[in-house]
């Protein structure tokens, strides 16, 4: 990798509903360079993920998003992770090297994003109960791999975007 796709390269991470793919679409544009969603590229090569967890387990699944990951950040720009990827180890030591977001955001907010769009992993009686339950066991990770953090709680997904490229234009 040259030190120029580098310094365009930017990675997402957070929870279901904290804008990665929205933000991440606007940074990209800002910063001139493509934009990689991991999750998309996964289901690209080898189909719907809820079936690859069925047909082949979670340790599959991680591994063919790790390996997605890889290939992302050898191409560079900004790459949005989905939000369990940061579970897996090895994800997580392929992130070391490069600037990571960690974009965040409340439950108050995530009531009126979920119940906007299908989220299958959230069905049931208590989608918010449930999403704040995975993003708890995740938070960790998320914080591990950060090198910052954004909240996309409250303000609008473009001003955000704004702010993650001029902090990933300072850090160039």
């Amino acid at each position: 990798m040259t030190s120029e796709a580098e310094q365009l390269t930017l990675v997402l991470v957070g929870p279901m509903a904290a804008g990665k793919t929205s933000v991440g679409r606007r940074v990209a544009k800002k910063l001139g360079v493509p934009f990689i969603d991991t999750d998309k590229r996964v289901v690209a090569a080898h189909g719907p993920i809820p079936g690859i967890f069925a047909d082949h387990g979670e340790a599959h699944f991680r591994s063919l998003e790790r390996a997605e990951v890889a290939n992302a950040l050898s191409l560079g720009g900004v790459i949005s992770l989905g939000g369990g990827a940061v579970t897996d180890p090895g994800t997580r030591a392929l992130l070391r090297e490069h600037p990571v977001v960690f974009l965040t955001v409340s439950p108050e907010v995530v009531v009126h994003r979920i119940n906007a769009g299908g989220r299958p992993l959230l069905a049931g009686d208590d989608p918010v109960g449930r999403w704040t339950q995975i993003f708890e066991e995740r938070r960790g990770w998320y914080d591990e791999v950060a090198s910052v953090t954004f909240d996309t709680s409250r303000r609008p997904m473009q001003r955000i975007a704004d702010d993650i490229v001029a902090w990933r234009r300072e850090r160039a």
